[in-house]
């Protein structure tokens, strides 16, 4: 049986699109056929469900008997992958708990399988938790993603301030995630469904839908940039999975 592989997206800053690059995790585990599960950790309300509905599970990451469901699971033989959408100002405080409940020894001892997607913003205090999260970090791989959400420039304007943060950790991999067209991403919010399904013309039921051509487009062209960053690092390889060929969906 494969070793299970936990990958945790986030971010102690909000706004810098933790969920949506949660979602094209999920979107790209899909389309690859690799058995995944997600938990929601913007409880009770939840984002990251609304979306991917019949997959992710909404939990308080704080409280233990939540922590149970979560990590008591992951020896089940399907699904290989969890994904866990960190919310905002959550991710040093839940990396801590991984670290008291043995999890980072565990993933340190080859184990499971630890990926940390860190989604950073633009300003200096999104920058400075790389250092607070550099401690958690042997064992896993480390991935920085720049998400260029409202064009966001990250600090190009000042090299040795970017190097400075970027080069921090070693064996940390940058990501860069594009912008996608903004009205292209207001229409995929109000359908509530995955980015995939609204490129494929679907409803959250596989339903035939009416989207924009032009709007399909746009997402499209966004997603296969997104996931030829996930290619480029070989992510189906780091989750353990042999997948049989890409769904044509997209």
């Amino acid at each position: 049986m494969a070793k299970p592989a936990v990958v945790v997206v986030g971010a102690d800053k909000g706004g810098v699109g933790k969920t949506t690059v949660s979602r094209t995790l999920l979107d790209y585990f899909s389309a690859n056929n690799v058995p995944t599960r997600a938990f929601d950790t913007e409880s009770p309300r939840g984002t990251l469900k609304r979306f991917h509905p019949d997959i992710t599970e909404i939990v308080d990451m704080t409280t233990t008997s939540d922590q149970m469901k979560i990590f008591d699971t992951l020896n089940a033989t399907s699904p290989s992958v969890t994904v866990i959408d960190v919310r905002a100002g959550l991710l040093s405080p839940a990396l801590a708990s991984l670290r008291d409940i043995g999890f980072l020894d565990a993933a340190k001892a080859g184990q499971i399988t630890f990926a940390v997607f860190h989604i950073l913003g633009p300003s200096i205090a999104s920058l400075d938790e790389i250092a607070e999260t550099a401690g958690f970090m042997t064992g896993a791989k480390y991935f920085l993603v720049k998400n260029f959400i409202n064009d966001t420039q990250f600090f190009q304007w000042d090299q040795a301030t970017y190097n400075s943060y970027f080069h921090r950790i070693k064996d940390a991999t940058e990501l860069t995630i594009p912008k996608l067209n903004e009205m292209a991403y207001e229409q995929v919010e109000v359908s509530s469904v995955p980015f995939l399904k609204f490129v494929a013309n679907k409803g959250i039921n596989d339903e035939a839908a009416n989207y924009s051509f032009v709007l399909r487009g746009y997402v499209r062209h966004w997603l296969a940039n997104v996931w030829s960053e996930f290619d480029r690092i070989h992510l189906t390889d780091i989750v353990g999975s042999k997948p049989g060929g890409r769904s044509s969906e997209k």
